[in-house]
């Protein structure tokens, strides 16, 4: 079963958060809050926002009424970025990626299946806005 960490799905969690006040209002927003909001405890938040800010996806802001918020609107960041920034590659095999992974690459049967799957997935990821999926939770 491929599955994605929690690492993935708390940090897609903590960027919809963002989101939904980046929409309501430009201020930032302290973890602490977010840990509250999603249940989600404030040492893994801040654990998870570090890559999130290394691939500017979030900007943190110092100083009385700091916190972090989106660096840019929710409509321009997709899940794939996301994903990439907590989890890595987007493929289901090591030699999807990499050709010298395997040996076997060129007479392995299934490997294409893997990476048209991978691809696939990948693509999917990279059509998904923030804005995309906060407006079909509303549905």
């Amino acid at each position: 079963m491929i599955r994605l960490s929690t690492k993935g799905r708390y940090g897609t969690r903590l960027m919809l958060n963002l989101a939904q006040h980046h929409k309501k209002s430009k201020n930032p927003i302290v973890l602490k809050n977010v840990s509250q909001e999603e249940d989600i405890s404030i040492r893994y938040l801040e654990q998870i926002i570090i890559p999130l800010k290394i691939n500017k996806l979030v900007k943190s802001i110092r100083g009385a009424g700091g916190g972090y918020r989106l660096a840019r609107d929710p409509a321009e960041i997709k899940l794939s970025e996301i994903l990439h920034a907590l989890e890595g590659s987007c493929c289901l095999v090591e030699c999807v990626e990499d050709k010298d992974f395997c040996e076997n690459i060129h007479t392995c049967i299934p490997h294409n299946i893997w990476e048209k799957a991978s691809l696939m997935l990948k693509d999917y990821f990279e059509n998904i806005s923030l804005q995309d999926i906060l407006e079909n939770s509303v549905n």
